[in-house]
């Protein structure tokens, strides 16, 4: 994963995939703290993930957007999908992400919906195996998502032309 330098004109949207209240037991009593996973994207390729502690819940959020903001991802989507299928796992999360024909939507749940619509993808299916944790579903999905590679990023890898890469 290259992480990708982004203008400051860029508009990038929050969006928060979980909340989570840990109970800390002390001397003195319980002491909640909460974590909250939030995404960032600008509906155009770029996204990215962070976590945020905090003792309120605003704090959190807003801990997790800076996080977010630090670790940005560019991805390719042609013409509101993705450009191939992908499959990838974090943890005990597994991801399979297929592109659709438009008109389709965002065929996703909880987690992966949020980090695709907030990259920009409009017609794609996905499917979530194994563990639903939400950090390992975010940090899978976006795993699956900065591998792919479209069909220009092929072609200057390979240093042959366009037609020879559709050819074989």
């Amino acid at each position: 994963m290259k992480n990708v330098k982004v203008n400051s004109d860029v508009e990038l949207k929050d969006r928060l995939v979980a909340i989570n209240r840990v109970t800390k037991v002390t001397k003195g009593g319980r002491t909640f703290t909460f974590a909250a996973i939030v995404v960032v994207g600008d509906g155009n390729g770029i996204i990215g993930w962070g976590l945020g502690k905090a003792g309120e819940v605003t704090a959190a959020i807003a801990k997790g957007v800076e996080a977010a903001k630090k670790n940005l991802v560019k991805v390719p989507v042609l013409k509101g999908t993705i450009p191939h299928e992908m499959e990838a796992h974090f943890g005990g999360a597994q991801v399979f992400l297929k592109p659709a024909a438009a008109g389709t939507g965002l065929v996703a749940g909880g987690a992966m919906r949020a980090v695709l619509e907030s990259v920009g993808v409009k017609d794609v299916l996905a499917k979530s195996k194994g563990s639903s944790n939400p950090h390992n579903l975010v940090k899978a999905t976006i795993t699956a998502l900065s591998q792919m590679r479209d069909a220009y990023t092929v072609a200057g890898t390979r240093g042959i032309s366009m037609e020879k890469v559709f050819r074989g």
